[in-house]
C-alpha cells in the first residue's frame, strides 16, 4: 500500500488530466479505443519516463506503481465513453492540456529537488516532464506539438518560469509544497494569460511571400 503523500496525489492528479488530454486529443480521428489508450498512456507518461532515464531512476516511476497506470487507463475509458455521449467545447484539449503542463512541471521539478541536482537541471526536468507527453501525443496524432505552435501562447516559457519560481522559492527556504503550488500557478496563469491576450514570444517571419 503506497504512503498517500503531496507528491503521490500531485502525480495522481497529473496522469488523471494528461490521460483526459490523450483522448481529447483523438476525438473526431476515428481512433479506437485502444488506440485512445495508448494515446492517454503516452500522454501521461511520456515526459515521467524521459525525465527519470536522465536522472537514471530505474524502472521508471509507472513501472514501480501499478496505480499509476491502473489511474490512466481507468481516467482514458471513462472520458473515452463521456466524450462519445456528448460534445466538449471546442477548446477544452487547450485548457485541460494547461492544467496537465502545470502539474507535471511541478512533479518534473520535485523530482529534481530531492534528488539534490543543481538548480538548472531542476528547471530543465520540469520542462522536460511538463511538454514531452505532449509532444509524443501529438506526433502520434500527425499534429505539430503544442509546445512548437506560435498560436499555443507562452506554453514551453510558462513550464521554464514556472519550474524556475519554484526552484527559487525551494532555495529560499520556502515549504516545498507552498513552492510547488506557487511555481505551478505561475505555469497555468502565463498560459492563460497568453491564450486570453494572444501573449507569445517573438518568431521568426515566414520567407514564403504573401499574395
Amino acid at each position: 500500500m503506497p504512503t498517500i503523500t503531496f507528491q503521490f496525489l500531485l502525480e495522481h492528479l497529473g496522469i488523471a488530466v494528461s490521460a483526459t488530454t490523450g483522448v481529447l486529443a483523438a476525438r473526431g480521428r476515428r481512433i479506437d479505443l485502444f488506440g485512445v489508450l495508448v494515446l492517454a498512456l503516452v500522454t501521461s507518461f511520456g515526459g515521467g519516463t524521459i525525465r527519470d532515464l536522465l536522472v537514471g531512476d530505474l524502472p521508471v516511476a509507472w513501472l514501480r506503481e501499478p496505480s499509476y497506470l491502473i489511474n490512466a487507463s481507468l481516467t482514458a475509458m471513462i472520458v473515452f465513453f463521456l466524450a462519445r455521449k456528448r460534445r466538449f467545447a471546442s477548446r477544452s484539449l487547450v485548457w485541460a492540456d494547461a492544467c496537465a503542463l502545470a502539474l507535471f512541471v511541478v512533479i518534473g521539478t520535485r523530482k529534481g529537488l530531492s534528488l539534490n541536482f543543481s538548480p538548472t537541471v531542476c528547471v530543465l526536468l520540469g520542462v522536460t516532464t511538463g511538454v514531452v507527453g505532449g509532444i509524443l501525443r501529438d506526433v502520434l496524432t500527425r499534429e505539430v506539438p503544442l509546445v512548437f505552435q506560435p498560436e499555443i501562447r507562452l506554453y514551453a516559457t510558462a513550464a521554464l518560469v514556472g519550474a524556475a519560481v519554484q526552484v527559487s522559492l525551494h532555495y529560499l527556504g520556502i515549504a516545498d509544497s507552498i513552492a510547488g503550488l506557487s511555481g505551478g500557478a505561475v505555469v497555468l496563469a502565463m498560459r492563460v494569460a497568453g491564450i486570453f491576450w494572444r501573449l507569445a514570444l517573438p518568431e521568426f517571419e515566414s520567407d514564403t511571400p504573401h499574395p
